[in-house]
């Protein structure tokens, strides 16, 4: 007797199975495509993270919130089209010590959470305090080390010095971040307070921190600086 056949029987299923498997690869390399692409566009849109690592300067020590520093730079990058979130990592009164020692939880972080840059802008108070040059280098040529094992890019801002320790003292500290920029080939600003430093209309009463409209030069001159850090980022990431 005749049986006609479906294509159901045992001899068409062994004969379609290649076509099958061929099939489910295609299927499982467009998903995994699709995937790939996705994270993609999620990784070139999601905000850079800056971490600004300093003291009461990027604190904002007696500032509204809205004054402070990485608030006024945050907002100056996004006017400016860079999808950007500026974090304030800044301790009121540390030291580069003081950084040395928090720097590994202050940049932890994965995800949307994870340090793309860091701002480090320490050293101020080691100055007003006199201290050993040599530590404060030895303490921020580590920091600079460590980030450079992680890939970060640096925006390093130079300090300086009170003239009442003396020209040497001043030397010495200053020529503290040229050396460091030099030597980790990093974004350097050579002083955080240029342009907003002595001058009583841009500072609070103490005339060491500045007034909201000192912070405002401040991003305005450092701005560029940050720009150049962004540009470093972009191209970690194309590496």
């Amino acid at each position: 007797m005749f049986i006609p056949s479906f294509g159901y029987g045992r001899r068409s299923f062994l004969v379609n199975a290649p076509a099958r498997f061929f099939v489910a690869v295609l299927v499982a390399a467009a998903l995994w495509a699709a995937r790939a692409h996705a994270d993609g566009v999620k990784s070139r849109t999601a905000a850079i993270r800056i971490v600004a690592i300093g003291d009461s300067l990027t604190a904002g020590l007696g500032l509204r919130e809205q004054d402070t520093f990485t608030v006024r730079l945050d907002a100056a990058l996004r006017a400016r089209g860079h999808n950007v979130t500026v974090v304030n990592a800044g301790v009121s009164g540390d030291t580069t010590a003081g950084g040395r020692t928090r720097l590994a939880w202050t940049i932890a972080g994965s995800g949307a959470e994870k340090t793309d840059a860091v701002i480090l802008e320490l050293g101020a108070n080691d100055g007003l305090r006199g201290l050993d040059p040599g530590a404060t280098f030895a303490n921020l040529d580590d920091i600079l080390t460590r980030l450079g094992r992680r890939k970060i890019p640096v925006l390093l801002t130079g300090m300086l010095a009170p003239p009442n320790l003396g020209r040497d003292y001043a030397r010495q500290f200053r020529e503290i971040y040229i050396r460091l920029a030099q030597k980790h080939d990093v974004v350097f600003y050579p002083f955080f307070l240029a342009g907003v430093a002595a001058d009583p209309k841009l500072n609070q009463n103490d005339a060491k921190h500045p007034n909201a409209d000192g912070v405002k030069v401040i991003v305005r001159r450092i701005l560029p600086a940050v720009e150049k850090l962004l540009k470093r980022v972009s191209g970690r990431g194309e590496s």
